[in-house]
């Protein structure tokens, strides 16, 4: 490899002259310079420096099969000798997207057989929206274009996708949204959830937070809800069970779609091949992506309800949106080879019957009665670790200790994301018990170190 040539320091130095890096402060980047992974293998990455960092995101909520899968880099080779491209416009096709079209709608929630293909979650919420809107427009309603979605939500960085999720410092760096969006509360118990309320009734008033907007915008100018199943990138927000049957009662009942984000949730990590199955819930469209390749090519596919695609065949006309490198056939081998190995290895039946359990009580064991600690959380292959000053009272810290968390984290071989106040984690599913304990404890040495240097 060309950069062993270089050593860490200059490579730095490098990296600092000529590459901006996605949500990242660069004054602060260049002060502190950047940590250089050369290479990985199974549940680990490895520095330049050779420091071994066990990964609880999966990279970034992706490498679901871990690192190292020869698997995937010799059907991407085999692809790539044989054609390395061809696009799907001109009424062609290639024949791994055409397979892969066929294994998504095997495997998806039955209401659901059709896929437009994209490069990111990002370019495929984009697609859901054009799709959604353009459904009602076929309809004979075009006014029915809003799309209400819920604070803290990620939807991705396009602008579109900022702009349908909830997160206020990327509305604020926008300088001009997409128009009829709104947001409203996110079910975020910890802490939103009253006092003396019920899960239950923390879940039904969450839903009914939808309800109330359609209601204040009229079900006729509303198009679709859209959400994550679980709330990934805003910390890991789990819903309680009573939310998405009342989200998907409200939506049928003001004939509203339901557009489901699983770029996060989707391909095994809730237990299921995807959140919808391990929820009960019916979409009208599913975005896609990450696990999708377990990150190996970058890939996405936007699922869509029978409902949806039949008013596209029957009424005809152009749906004038695509991308170049949408079904990419080395993408799309390299999916097929990814879903193939997470089948027959099991993978999403372990996380639902013994890792996803084990991670439940392991997080609980080891670390809920840290004195930081006020809440864990988990479904499947996601947990979520709230840090309190003062655990009666829930109050936080006066500086920003998910950051200081985060860097006794890594320094201690832990790969963590801090989301403001709440520590996150997405490990690939192939972690077995051992991998947990040792995460464990890892994650435990960091509190210590954080609580340490917050109290000091």
């Amino acid at each position: 490899m060309a950069y062993r040539n270089f050593s860490t320091a200059q490579l730095q130095a490098i990296d600092a002259a000529h590459h901006l890096h996605p949500f990242t402060d660069h004054k602060d980047l260049r002060q502190a310079g950047t940590r250089v992974i050369s290479r990985a293998q199974g549940a680990f990455v490895y520095d330049t420096d050779g420091n071994e960092i066990l990964d609880a995101m999966a990279g970034l909520w992706c490498v679901n099969i871990g690192y190292g899968r020869d698997e995937l880099a010799e059907v991407a080779a085999e692809q790539m000798k044989e054609l390395p491209y061809y696009n799907n416009f001109f009424r062609c096709t290639t024949p791994t997207p055409t397979l892969l079209a066929r294994k998504l709608a095997e495997i998806a929630p039955t209401n659901v057989n059709q896929c437009f293909f994209g490069s990111s979650g990002s370019e495929s919420n984009d697609t859901a929206l054009r799709l959604v809107r353009h459904y009602w427009v076929l309809q004979g309603k075009p006014d029915k274009n809003i799309i209400i979605s819920r604070n803290w939500a990620y939807h991705g960085s396009t602008i579109t996708g900022a702009s349908l999720g909830g997160m206020s410092a990327m509305h604020g760096q926008l300088n001009g949204a997409v128009p009829n969006i709104r947001h409203v509360m996110c079910p975020y118990a910890f802490e939103l959830k009253h006092e003396g309320e019920s899960d239950h009734e923390f879940g039904i008033r969450a839903a009914r937070a939808v309800e109330e907007e359609i209601l204040k915008a009229g079900p006729e100018n509303v198009a679709a809800f859209i959400g994550e199943p679980i709330q990934g990138a805003g910390g890991v927000k789990i819903p309680p069970a009573s939310y998405w049957p009342e989200i998907q009662r409200i939506c049928r009942e003001h004939d509203i779609l339901l557009m489901l984000d699983e770029v996060i949730t989707g391909y095994g990590r809730t237990g299921a091949w995807f959140a919808a199955q391990s929820m009960g819930i019916e979409p009208d469209t599913m975005t896609t992506a990450k696990a999708l390749t377990s990150g190996y090519q970058p890939l996405s596919a936007l699922l869509v309800s029978d409902r949806v695609a039949e008013v596209l065949q029957e009424k005809g006309g152009e749906f004038y949106h695509g991308y170049t490198y949408a079904g990419h056939p080395v993408a799309c081998a390299v999916a097929l080879k990814n879903l193939e190995i997470i089948e027959k290895e099991r993978m999403i039946e372990t996380v639902r019957d013994v890792t996803g359990p084990y991670l439940a009580s392991a997080l609980k064991d080891a670390l809920a009665d840290h004195p930081m600690v006020g809440e864990v959380r988990s479904f499947g292959f996601l947990g979520a670790i709230e840090l309190v000053k003062d655990k009666a009272t829930r109050a936080r810290f006066n500086r920003d200790e998910g950051m200081v968390v985060r860097d006794h984290a890594i320094a201690s071989g832990l790969m963590m994301r801090a989301v403001g106040s709440t520590m996150i984690m997405s490990p690939p599913l192939m972690w077995t018990k051992d991998t947990i304990d040792l995460a464990m404890r890892r994650a435990r040495k960091a509190l210590d170190l954080a609580y340490r240097d917050l109290t000091a």
